[in-house]
């Protein structure tokens, strides 16, 4: 299956101020954190951390943490520690922004170093009366030993429908030696005003192949 440019443009929006921020850089002492999990009817599972915090204003620091288990008993994954740093003006309409980075990539026993290169875009929107942000994560992951290349691209739109509720959908899409695959993932975060925590309720679905949807459950915090 490979996923046509058309529909990658179509999603490419997204994945701003709060899942990842993308072009936007954290504030000198601000931090934010996101746990997820997701889970398919025939067990296929996946653990995400993502950390980030805002070292300057111009400089954030990160880590991105990702354990997968396939159905199969298969276990594998990927660390990996960033700098971000904008490209250009920081109030500019469009906002754009690069990440350096290195890690660990692993599956079952074996481990190998992996470097990673980023390229964020993202601005924020207007819909009717609601607010919102488009924006489109790109990356290529080099694992150093084996001599394969990871790219992706991670692409979502966001609107705030109410001050408690925000509706997202992200397109994820990865080459990888295996080939293409794409994920459809709409989500819905819920704010409430009693908690510091904002929770993210959604599914993760491969195009092509609907009977592996996942159910996602997320936890977020800013500090």
């Amino acid at each position: 299956m490979r996923p046509s440019f058309g529909i990658i443009l179509f999603a490419t929006h997204l994945l701003a101020t709060d899942a990842s921020a993308g072009a936007w850089l954290r504030e000198t002492g601000s931090s934010f954190t996101a746990t997820s999990f997701s889970g398919s009817y025939f067990l296929d599972t996946s653990q995400s951390t993502y950390i980030e915090f805002g070292l300057r204003d111009n400089l954030t620091l990160g880590a991105d943490i990702n354990f997968y288990n396939s159905r199969l008993g298969q276990q594998s994954g990927h660390a990996t520690l960033f700098v971000r740093m904008p490209i250009g003006a920081t109030d500019s309409d469009n906002r754009w922004a690069y990440e350096l980075g290195i890690g660990a990539t692993w599956a079952g026993e074996f481990y190998y170093p992996h470097v990673r290169a980023g390229l964020s875009w993202g601005r924020s929107v207007k819909w009717n009366d609601h607010s919102g942000w488009m924006a489109v994560d790109a990356s290529v992951r080099r694992d150093i030993g084996i001599d394969t290349t990871v790219t992706k691209i991670d692409s979502t739109i966001g609107i705030d429908f109410t001050p408690v509720t925000t509706g997202m959908l992200q397109l994820f899409v990865t080459h990888d030696p295996a080939g293409a695959k794409a994920k459809l993932a709409p989500s819905v975060v819920i704010s409430p005003s009693f908690s510091k925590f904002r929770f993210q309720i959604g599914t993760e679905t491969p195009l092509g192949s609907p009977r592996d949807t996942a159910i996602k459950i997320g936890l977020w915090r800013s500090f």
